[in-house]
């Protein structure tokens, strides 16, 4: 235990934010950087739990008292050992994970969590600081080939641990550059892109090899794909969203989230030639219909690009402040979470559905025809139902409005039809530990699980990626899976 009495001693604390007038000018990252001192408090209030709670919260199964304690006694290099044995990409988890460890932590029992978040960014950062993280390509190649379909944290995950294993790993992307929804979906002022090409160049140099502007199903056909390689596995991710089909519905103005993120990604990286016209908040009443984080991310975009106004709208209730009893600890309590983007200025409001788009003369949307609704308990009493309260209709201005209310399945068109995989009930990829109804194709990620967050992308990555070892060496044991720390396989 790193210190007995941290956690009587010292508050929790995060890194100071940048100021929000001076953040809403630009798109870099918000926090400030911190000292020593700073991490060494933090990971003093670790209280090295008999049964680490943190460990169930996490998805990947990071060790996480280890590395605290190695945090406080300065021992970065251990603690970045600890880490990376079980974490891929810290830099990605540390800066964009809602951290289910935190809500895990036994010490958020009856007082705040330790900032595990933080103190994983702190070791990754210090880690390529130092050089620690240098290319280790394997000493020597089975002769097996893999295709990985995607480029998100799955498919990332799935080359890093495949190429470790010795087998040839190829990477498609049918965008621009290596990412997925990390490059072309999150803003850089949660997730700057330089830290997804300083991954990919240690990746380069072990020997993964990247293919981009290549898409698979098009480009690449099925039959093509599965006699050039021993094994291929789909990680392409939940890319069909959900949408609301309402009267107006297809007036100029009304875009998916992603439609909106992904050119304002485009443009921060410098790029100017879009198929489609340019969305731009710039100057009008911006409406999120949408509460969670995809939302979230379009309100602090709308903000930089100087919207008038800026509304989010969630048809749910609002939530608790803090954690009530329908979600005790160690559960991933059901509060109200507030966002740096929120900080920056937005109106949000619950219970809320959308009942039409209006428009002007000239077909773009120009209000949201909005009524207040509650949950009710049918008579049964078996399900809650959706009702509308009487004299709450009502129209908003809107000038552009934007969907962020989910996503239903991966691309069915393309490569997934011409394989003819099995697929569930939801429309996602239906496997038997990763394996498909297709023999030698996997799936992981958001392709095979539904829309999910990071870390849980990662951690698919690296089981299809035991999966895939095991089907190509027909070994029962695989190296993945070794203990042996100084292989740094597990």
């Amino acid at each position: 235990m790193a210190d007995i009495n941290g956690f009587l001693k010292h508050d929790r604390s995060l890194p100071s934010k940048r100021d929000v007038k001076e953040r809403v000018n630009d798109y870099n990252e918000i926090y400030e950087p911190v000292d020593e001192a700073f991490n060494v408090k933090q990971a003093a209030r670790c209280m090295d739990c008999g049964v680490p709670f943190c460990h169930s919260g996490c998805p990947l199964g990071n060790v996480i008292p280890d590395f605290n304690d190695a945090v406080y006694n300065n021992e970065y290099k251990e603690a970045y050992d600890i880490l990376s044995s079980t974490n891929n990409f810290p830099e990605f988890t540390g800066r964009i994970c809602p951290a289910p460890c935190e809500a895990s932590c036994v010490l958020g029992i009856n007082s705040d969590p330790v900032t595990i978040e933080h103190i994983e960014k702190s070791i990754i950062e210090e880690a390529f600081n130092q050089g620690w993280v240098k290319p280790n390509p394997p000493k020597s190649r089975t002769g097996k080939t893999v295709a990985v379909v995607g480029s998100g944290p799955a498919g990332m995950a799935v080359a890093v641990q495949l190429n470790k294993a010795g087998h040839t790993v190829t990477l498609f992307e049918r965008n621009d550059k290596i990412g997925g929804l990390l490059r072309y979906g999150i803003p850089d002022f949660k997730l700057e892109k330089e830290i997804i090409d300083r991954r990919t160049k240690v990746m380069e140099a072990e020997g993964v090899i990247f293919k981009t502007k290549v898409n698979i199903g098009v480009d690449i056909e099925s039959d093509e794909l599965l006699s050039t390689f021993d094994a291929v596995v789909l990680t392409g991710g939940s890319t069909i969203p959900r949408d609301l089909p309402l009267e107006g519905r297809d007036f100029k103005g009304v875009h998916y989230a992603m439609e909106f993120l992904e050119q304002k990604n485009r443009q921060v990286d410098g790029q100017t030639d879009f198929k489609h016209e340019v969305i731009t908040a710039a100057g009008k009443h911006v409406v999120v219909i949408g509460g969670g984080d995809t939302g979230a991310d379009c309100v602090g975009t709308s903000n930089r690009e100087k919207a008038q106004s800026v509304t989010q709208i969630e048809l749910l209730a609002k939530p608790p402040s803090n954690r009530d009893e329908t979600t005790p600890w160690p559960l991933w309590p059901m509060q109200l979470r507030t966002s740096t983007s929120h900080e920056e200025g937005c109106e949000r409001q619950w219970s809320m559905l959308t009942k039409e788009f209006i428009a002007d003369e000239n077909g773009h949307v120009k209000a949201i025809k909005i009524v207040d609704v509650e949950w009710r308990m049918n008579p049964e009493g078996i399900k809650a139902e959706l009702v509308e309260l009487e004299d709450t209709e009502r129209i908003i201005d809107c000038d552009l409005a934007l969907l962020a209310v989910g996503f239903l399945h991966p691309q069915h068109k393309g490569i997934i039809e011409q394989l003819g995989v099995k697929l569930d009930n939801r429309g996602n990829v239906e496997t038997k530990k990763y394996h498909t109804s297709v023999d030698k194709v996997f799936a992981a990620g958001d392709m095979r699980r539904g829309q999910s967050l990071v870390v849980w992308a990662i951690t698919e990555g690296r089981e299809a990626a035991i999966a895939v070892d095991k089907y190509l060496t027909k070994y029962s044991y695989s190296i993945l899976e070794s203990k042996d720390s100084s292989k740094l396989y597990v």
